[in-house]
């Protein structure tokens, strides 16, 4: 018994560890995300590859599911899904790994060879998109 008041103490000092980061910095949930947005953009540019929408919400569901398992919210989870600003910045960072991978703006072949490597590798983003070639 003269224990249990220091591991409560201990306890204690250590909930602040377990405490959830901000949604906006949670790796798992963005790096999925960011999946979806590239697969947006390449479906947006390249005229030979379409969006798999059914896919794409099944796995915005799995994560929305990810999220709540987490502890976030479902305010938290809709409020950060919701947020213009958000989006903006994935996109941009979408953007910028399709850039950094070749992508050119106002170029759709680039989109394309992107596209189709993604699906041939059968990465999340091959995953969300089908090629029409």
């Amino acid at each position: 018994m003269k224990f249990a008041p220091l591991t409560l103490a201990a306890l204690l000092l250590a909930a602040p560890a377990f405490a959830l980061v901000p949604i906006t910095q949670e790796e798992h949930i963005n790096k999925t995300l960011l999946q979806g947005f590239i697969g947006d953009a390449i479906a947006d540019n390249c005229p030979t590859i379409e969006a798999r929408t059914l896919r794409a919400l099944g796995e915005l569901n799995k994560l929305r599911t990810y999220a709540l398992k987490q502890g976030y919210s479902e305010a938290e989870v809709r409020a950060f899904v919701t947020d213009k600003a958000q989006k903006a910045r994935q996109k941009a960072e979408a953007a910028s790994w399709l850039a950094a991978n070749g992508a050119v703006p106002g170029k759709p072949d680039e989109y394309c060879r992107i596209g189709e490597e993604q699906i041939a590798k059968n990465t999340l983003v091959g995953y969300l998109l089908r090629s029409t070639k």
